[in-house]
């Protein structure tokens, strides 16, 4: 097996970016991120990024949505990329990028899907909704990547359970570990040939 090479996608901090490029390091994965992509010049990953000697791109998207999906295609065939994870990157991607890696974009999603998806549903909004829906059970969802918004179909999914006296935080940071650690576990099993490419 060929060593899988990868593209991360994010908008903030990466967190299970972070992971899979921990569980590389680490011997657990057989992987190389090849390259990171923010549309923020001030996210925090570029940080981490840098201190990992990762190559890093900022592709702004705001009002140039045409120009970035062209920049980020071109990106991504020039550094040889198979496998695109998404890590809390907060733009929809066009269609240069979605037809040349269909079936090779993941993104995890800090609910159990299809609930609490869709546009506007991110991060601490997805929690909260939970909690407003008394819900006894959240989880995260691993997904292909479609023009739509938490659409794409489910690869993986794990289950968090809610106590009764959780708050946002709370929620927030269990589902956190659960998105890392169910994002190395598939990203895991596509290196190792158990899913196959495009999925």
């Amino acid at each position: 097996m060929k060593t899988l090479r990868i593209a991360a996608l994010a908008s903030n901090n990466g967190s299970s970016f972070r992971a899979i490029a921990e569980a590389i390091v680490a011997g657990k994965l057989d992987a190389t991120i090849s390259l990171l992509v923010s549309n923020r010049w001030s996210a925090p990953v570029f940080d981490y990024a840098a201190a990992c000697r990762i190559p890093a791109l900022c592709i702004p998207t705001k009002g140039a949505e045409s120009e970035a999906d062209e920049k980020l295609h071109a990106a991504l065939v020039k550094a040889g990329v198979e496998l695109v994870i998404l890590s809390g990157y907060l733009r929809r991607l066009g269609p240069n990028t979605l037809a040349a890696f269909e079936g090779r974009i993941l993104n995890v999603h800090p609910a159990l899907l299809p609930k609490y998806g869709g546009a506007g549903m991110y991060g601490r909004k997805v929690h909260q909704a939970v909690l407003d829906a008394r819900e006894l059970v959240t989880g995260a969802t691993i997904h292909l990547v479609d023009a739509e918004y938490d659409h794409g179909r489910i690869i993986a999914s794990t289950e968090v359970g809610i106590e009764s006296s959780d708050d946002v935080a709370a929620v927030e940071c269990r589902v956190m570990q659960a998105e890392c650690d169910l994002f190395v576990q598939t990203v895991q099993r596509i290196a190792a040939g158990e899913l196959s490419l495009p999925l």
